[in-house]
């Protein structure tokens, strides 16, 4: 079949909330349809960068915390024979202005050379980890890449 589009790798945020597990399971669908890689970025918020630079939150509960995210997102991958990477990004920083999520999801699509996003939409509860519905709006504004919105 020759598709006019192309994908080798997709990029898909996560920040611990449900929704955005559910747009993994978009993610790995496109992966999987395109024969692509699956490249997850686990996003940081503002409230948790905070608490990391002021060290008032123990650096090791917030890495098992998104460890066990991602190990969640992982076995989801491997059940579909979907290849991953993984990396940790920080969506605020007090020193730099121009860091958002939304940037911070758009320069590891650069950095990793996708072809693909698909970032969650959906209203979340405003947990301090969920961070993504903010960023939706900015990746679907500005990405040079398709977006998938869910």
């Amino acid at each position: 079949m020759d598709d006019a589009l192309t994908v080798d790798r997709v990029v898909v945020p996560v920040d611990g909330s449900e929704e955005s597990l559910r747009a993994v399971e978009y993610a790995v669908a496109v992966a999987d349809r395109y024969e692509a890689t699956l490249h997850v970025v686990y996003v940081l918020g503002e409230e948790v960068v905070r608490a990391i630079e002021t060290d008032s939150v123990d650096h090791e509960d917030v890495a098992a915390e998104t460890e066990a995210f991602t190990d969640t997102v992982r076995e989801r991958c491997e059940a579909a024979g979907v290849p991953i990477s993984t990396a940790l990004a920080h969506g605020f920083s007090t020193r730099r202005k121009t860091t958002h999520p939304g940037s911070a999801i758009l320069d590891t699509a650069e950095e990793v050379d996708a072809d693909f996003i698909v970032v969650p939409r959906e209203p979340v509860a405003g947990e301090p980890g969920e961070v993504l519905e903010k960023a939706a709006e900015y990746v679907l504004l500005y990405a040079s890449q398709p977006v998938l919105s869910v």
